[in-house]
């Protein structure tokens, strides 16, 4: 489960240690540790990061198998997630270690910054390969964050981007060693912890206006 750490006045949130499905039980976790780092007070910023093989695998199909009659709850919260992470009022930095896919990747995508390790591991979102068409919130989110063309071949192709790859597209803002991947993390979000607070959330409230409102629509979440 999501554990919630601190070095100094940057806040590390680690996703876990397995494939940090998005498990009702993983979200509700994550959430708590967001509020912490909201109620916080003074300088401060977020990173988050896991151990393993995996960053996050995304959506928790299993359980969704098993809990079909609560699909829709489900993308809700999922939503909810992102347009939080989105707009956290502290800057957030994703230390990518390993696979980041489908909307384990997404969630990478609602933060400030990202980090991907240079030799190992894929960010991917799969979605056209599985046949799971990307809920509007979800499409809105990507296309916020992405390069129109970037947005577009990582949606239609599937394809399966590297660290060296991924940062050429612009879809990390750095490829690092394996080893420097969460302390260049911590690097940068240490540099802009005073930025922590109303003004900035109010900035990322403006800016992603149109996706947030996308994300936060419960009438018609599945589009």
């Amino acid at each position: 489960m999501p554990s919630l750490d601190r070095q100094d006045n940057v806040f590390v949130l680690d996703l876990g240690d397995g494939e940090n499905r998005f498990h009702p039980d993983w979200l509700t976790a994550v959430s708590a540790a967001l509020d912490e780092v909201e109620k916080a007070e003074g300088p401060r910023a977020l990173v988050t990061a896991a151990t393993g093989k995996f960053y996050s695998n995304g959506l928790d199909l299993d359980w969704l198998s098993a809990h079909s009659d609560h699909y829709q709850d489900y993308v809700v919260t999922v939503h909810e997630l992102f347009a939080r992470m989105l707009s956290l009022p502290v800057v957030t930095v994703a230390a990518l270690q390993g696979h980041t896919f489908a909307a384990g990747a997404m969630f990478s995508l609602a933060h400030d910054f990202r980090v991907m390790r240079a030799d190992r591991g894929y960010w991917c979102l799969p979605e056209a390969d599985i046949n799971i068409p990307f809920t509007p919130g979800m499409a809105a989110l990507i296309q916020s964050r992405l390069a129109p063309q970037t947005a577009h071949e990582a949606m239609i192709t599937a394809r399966r981007y590297g660290g060296a790859d991924a940062a050429a597209t612009g879809i990390v803002d750095q490829a690092v060693t394996e080893e420097a991947v969460r302390s260049t993390a911590i690097e940068i979000a240490q540099a802009q912890v005073n930025k922590a607070g109303d003004t900035l959330g109010t900035i990322k409230a403006r800016m992603y206006a149109p996706a947030l409102a996308t994300l936060r629509d419960t009438t018609n979440p599945l589009g």
